[in-house]
């Protein structure tokens, strides 16, 4: 495999357990370019949409016949309602076997809705270098921001030595992504001790990071410097998307050295019609434009019918926008239908109720209808 220089001697597991498999591509693009192939995927919900979505891994180049991606849903005992992974940690002790079927010397952990591009291999190498039990990759944020996140305090030499959730007085700056990079044995100890605690929440940040400080282990923070956002809203999701497309957002789609794969069906490549206008969007295969389309990100399989009208929108695979249909700040979601006339959100104003407008997947926005600013629409809407 790709990984010939690592061996088998890194795995990654990536908690997606969040619901959408929309940000899936960018931890696991991260893997490949990274040399790491082996991949297993926590997932909560909806465990065959998800296989869908990742199938045999063929983008990400994962499916080898020694490491792949690997599903890893949370067990049904019979007659049981589900057990849902309770937090990462449990979710991770649940799969304790599947860990030690590859008995990896270091196990990295990625929590599923970030968007950002980077090389593990280098914390991988920090981690190694300094001998740590656990290193966590941090991000430099402003005091202000640093009241929001888990906030790792440190010494001269980047090692921790205490962590605070969301702190109303910070004393650092140095803000955890939820990226850990651990020596199995040792996680694998403290996932059986955290398991026995019925106290405890499962949970990483709460519990499994504490209890190795508290226990005197090396914990080494690992700053990163790149692009990186935490998808866990609708805005940010938005953001996220329209940060792509500005010309200096650190992130490239076009940079070929770091592809950033996402399932793409074989699709021809898109089809512009000649009243088609495209500027400052990203369009990918399978398309067809014959309307107008700024400052958006178009997915598979989307058709812009004539004097159909996007902007600042994302379209998510297959959605139809018909004939003279208009949409700005709208994020709509796969298979969508929106009719001839509809209005789909509106640009900022000054209303306190504004936001960006949501359409789920399979919904019809009937002939004329308005969709309003902020909205989340589930089911259809008649014309």
């Amino acid at each position: 495999g790709m990984c010939s220089q690592h061996d088998s001697d890194i795995l990654c597991i990536a908690d997606c357990t969040a619901d959408e498999p929309l940000y899936l591509p960018y931890p696991l693009s991260n893997c490949v370019n990274s040399g790491i192939d082996t991949v297993g995927v926590l997932t909560q919900y909806r465990p065959l949409e998800l296989n869908s979505y990742i199938g045999s891994g063929q983008p990400w180049d994962l499916d080898r016949s020694d490491g792949g991606v690997h599903i890893l849903p949370p067990y049904m005992r019979e007659g049981d309602q589900g057990t849902w992974y309770k937090g990462t940690a449990n979710a991770i002790y649940q799969n304790i076997g599947f860990l030690d079927l590859y008995d990896p010397d270091y196990v990295v952990i990625l929590s599923g809705d970030h968007i950002y591009k980077m090389d593990y291999a280098d914390m991988v190498d920090l981690h190694k270098k300094t001998g740590a039990a656990c290193t966590i990759s941090v991000l430099e944020v402003t005091m202000d921001e640093a009241k929001r996140f888990g906030i790792m305090n440190v010494d001269e030499n980047d090692q921790i030595y205490e962590f605070e959730e969301k702190p109303p007085q910070p004393k650092s700056n140095l803000a955890s992504m939820g990226i850990y990079v651990f020596s199995w044995q040792k996680l694998r100890r403290y996932l059986i001790d955290d398991e026995a605690d019925p106290k405890s929440s499962n949970d990483f940040g709460k519990n499994i990071i504490p209890n190795m400080l508290a226990a005197g282990e090396k914990l080494m923070a690992y700053r990163f410097h790149g692009y990186w956002k935490d998808v866990g809203t609708i805005n940010s999701l938005w953001d996220a998307n329209m940060d792509m497309l500005a010309p200096h957002s650190g992130i490239d789609l076009y940079d070929t050295s770091w592809p950033i794969y996402a399932r793409t069906p074989i699709k021809p490549p898109h089809v512009t019609g000649p009243n088609a206008v495209i500027s400052h969007s990203l369009v990918t295969g399978g398309c067809q434009v014959d309307g107008s389309v700024a400052n958006s990100v178009l997915f598979h399989s989307v058709t812009v019918e004539e004097g159909a009208k996007v902007e600042y929108s994302i379209l998510m695979p297959g959605t139809v926008v018909k004939a003279g249909a208009s949409i700005s700040y709208a994020i709509v979601a796969e298979d969508a239908v929106v009719e001839a006339g509809a209005v789909v959100g509106a640009p900022p104003d000054d209303s306190p109720g504004w936001g960006i407008a949501v359409v789920a997947g399979g919904v019809t926005v009937g002939e004329k209808a308005t969709v309003t600013p902020s909205a989340m629409v589930r089911e259809d809407v008649k014309g």
